[in-house]
């Protein structure tokens, strides 16, 4: 397993051995963002997402999310738990009440997010009814004589 990975500088190769030990994944982790972490977990998510912390880590790398999903997109967190991964809150929703999520009036019922369709075939293309003010150019070749 550690080969498939990649190759592993000494310090790596030391805190690789050392998270696998606490990893219930089995080195799953490392494969998905190509560093092993371990840490405690903070709270789930209305998704299943996980989120960890660990206050040994490098500054700004402290806070992680763990993904139900291995095609996760940005857009399935949550507003309180992307502020708390931010570093915009010091408390994670779990711990504020003003951070939790609460069901709007207007909100769809079913809890699934909406999917991020940027750079596909789905994403949204403005319609316009207005003549464009360039053209493609089109060759003309003389025949020859």
């Amino acid at each position: 397993m550690l080969l498939a990975i990649r190759c592993l500088a000494p310090n790596e190769l030391y805190r690789y051995a050392t998270n696998r030990a606490n990893s219930e994944d089995k080195g799953a982790d490392a494969v998905c963002s190509g560093d092993t972490k371990a840490g405690t977990l903070i709270g789930t998510d209305r998704w299943g997402n996980k989120y960890f912390e660990n206050n040994e880590e490098l500054p700004l790398r402290t806070r992680w999310v763990d993904y139900k999903s291995k095609d996760f997109d940005a857009a399935q967190l949550e507003p309180g738990w992307h502020a708390w991964m931010s570093y915009l809150v010091d408390k994670p929703p779990t711990q504020d009440a003003l951070l939790q999520y609460k069901r709007r009036a207007w909100e769809d019922s079913d809890p699934r997010s909406i999917p991020n369709y940027t750079q596909t075939r789905g994403a949204y293309k403005p319609y316009s009814t207005t003549k464009s003010k360039t053209t493609m150019w089109e060759p003309v070749a003389a025949e020859r004589k």
